[in-house]
């Protein structure tokens, strides 16, 4: 069993390679409003019931970040 973690800074946290990155692009000529960056955890095991505890105690930073499982 394979499972994707798609982690993203929570909303009014500062991100700054992504504020680096948008305005890299607008210095480029590109018309970017925003961008975010986050980080993908690919996990793969016989058996992922305790999936939710693992990402939230080990994975991620619960104060600053968000999940989602793919």
């Amino acid at each position: 069993m394979k499972k994707r973690v798609i982690i993203m800074p929570k909303e009014g946290i500062l991100d700054p390679q992504g504020r680096a990155l948008k305005d890299v692009l607008n210095e480029a000529g590109f018309n970017i409003k925003d961008v975010r960056i986050g980080k993908i955890v690919e996990i793969e095991a016989d058996s992922l019931e305790n999936l939710q505890k693992m990402i939230e105690d080990y994975i991620i930073n619960p104060l600053i970040e968000d999940y989602e499982v793919l």
